[in-house]
């Protein structure tokens, strides 16, 4: 058993979407010693850092240089666990610019400083994406060939691979769309149910692809995921090497998705119109089918996934 001392946990990007709602439940807990690094600006959105408790301390960093790892080990120490979330993850900006997409999304400054430290035992978890995987075929399992379609996934393999062979204690999450309530200080990129909900409730036509298909993941079965794996890995401190879809439990098009907003709205699901993903020029190849089987997920961590419908609800009911 592991030390009863407080453990350091340190989020990569905790000021995106998914970081700062694992930087909420966290430091809701009170249980460990959290950090997180934003790199968009001098400082964090002021927003963000009063949500959160005194002692929860923000750095910047640049994932390209490895500019500011230094301050971390000076002020925080070597982390128990990091949670990696930073990403180029737009897939039409990797598209544009390929190298910048490399060298955010492939963790060689934070292996290298990581590296660094006396001991390697640092838990690292990835996130990854679904988009490593072809899009030919239903239901990817983790050990499927990756055969990315864009340079997204393609930075994301590469990241992958990078990890497998640098770090020996990590644990990879291929994750698919995550939907869900906004954050405390709003990211600026489009939520996929915010959007859908603007959309629908102008009483438009809205055309959606009908032939894309993902497994949605709520944005709060991410966080518990991410915590189970945390706790488990505090409990017992035993090198892990461990590769998981996480996905929500629902193969859906975006029609599908569209509709499910629409029920849970009462909007009119006959402004829903069908078209397919090859009818629009996106700038970028996307995979058709990544849905993904996550028995694997279920099975490691004895964790049921929310539907998308309830995810739905759940988000809706915070939208004012």
């Amino acid at each position: 058993m592991m030390s009863k001392k407080k453990k350091k946990i340190l989020i990569i990007g905790g000021s995106g979407y998914l970081g700062q709602h694992l930087l909420q439940s966290f430091s809701e807990t009170h249980l460990q010693e959290i950090a997180f690094t934003h790199h968009s600006s001098s400082s964090p959105p002021q927003i963000l850092l009063q949500s959160l408790p005194i002692d929860v301390i923000p750095f910047q960093v640049d994932l390209q240089t490895g500019q500011g790892f230094d301050s971390i080990s000076h002020n925080f120490g070597q982390p128990d666990v990091v949670v990696n979330c930073a990403a180029l993850s737009i897939p039409r900006a990797c598209e544009t610019d390929p190298t910048v997409a490399m060298s955010i999304n492939v963790p060689s400054s934070l292996i290298k400083w990581l590296s660094s430290f006396t001991k390697n035992n640092t838990l690292l978890i990835h996130l990854s994406t679904d988009q490593v995987y072809e899009g030919t075929k239903s239901f990817y399992k983790e050990d499927n060939e990756t055969l990315p379609v864009n340079i997204y996934g393609k930075s994301k393999v590469a990241a992958e691979e990078y990890i497998t062979a640098n770090w020996s204690n990590f644990v990879i999450l291929r994750s698919s769309i995550i939907f869900g309530p906004q954050t405390i200080s709003p990211v600026s990129k489009s939520l996929p149910v915010q959007w859908m909900d603007c959309v629908l409730a102008k009483g438009e036509e809205t055309t959606f692809f009908h032939d894309e298909f993902r497994c949605p993941v709520y944005v709060k079965d991410v966080v518990n995921i991410i915590q189970i794996l945390t706790d488990r890995w505090i409990s017992d401190g035993q090198n892990i090497q461990m590769l998981l879809n996480v996905g929500g439990p629902d193969r859906l098009s975006r029609v599908q998705m569209a509709e499910a907003v629409a029920r849970v709205r009462g909007y009119d699901t006959s402004l829903i119109k069908p078209v397919s993903a090859s009818s629009i020029d996106r700038g970028v190849k996307s995979p058709a089918d990544i849905s993904m089987d996550i028995s694997k997920l279920i099975q490691t961590l004895s964790f049921t996934p929310t539907s998308f419908q309830d995810g739905v609800k759940l988000t809706i009911d915070t939208i004012t």
